[in-house]
């Protein structure tokens, strides 16, 4: 198992079309994904985050060489088409994650 946690960072000036790009474009693309085992996509609640909010994909591979063609290949497309259409109002952060142990 392998797993890549994405998080979006959306400025306070954009929620609203941002919450509805997740619901009618983002969970879309990634239903559409076919390397992905399984995902979670969630709201990020923080007490230390004023200036906007963040939202959270957590995506499960079978394996690492599945991560790593997703991360060159449709990573980059998902950041293109959010950057074409957010600009800097939505940043991007990957996190690799490597499990030690899992009971999912």
């Amino acid at each position: 198992m392998s797993v890549l946690s994405i998080t979006f960072h959306c400025t306070k000036n954009n929620l609203e079309e941002w919450e509805n790009y997740i619901d009618e474009t983002l969970v879309l693309m990634t239903e559409n994904l076919l390397d992905v085992n399984k995902y979670i996509l969630s709201e990020v609640h923080s007490d230390y985050i004023e200036d906007g909010k963040n939202y959270n994909l957590l995506l499960i591979f079978d394996n690492d060489d599945l991560r790593e063609d997703f991360i060159k290949s449709e990573l980059v497309n998902i950041a293109e088409i959010v950057e074409n259409k957010f600009g800097q109002e939505v940043m991007i952060f990957n996190t690799f994650l490597n499990p030690k142990k899992t009971r999912l």
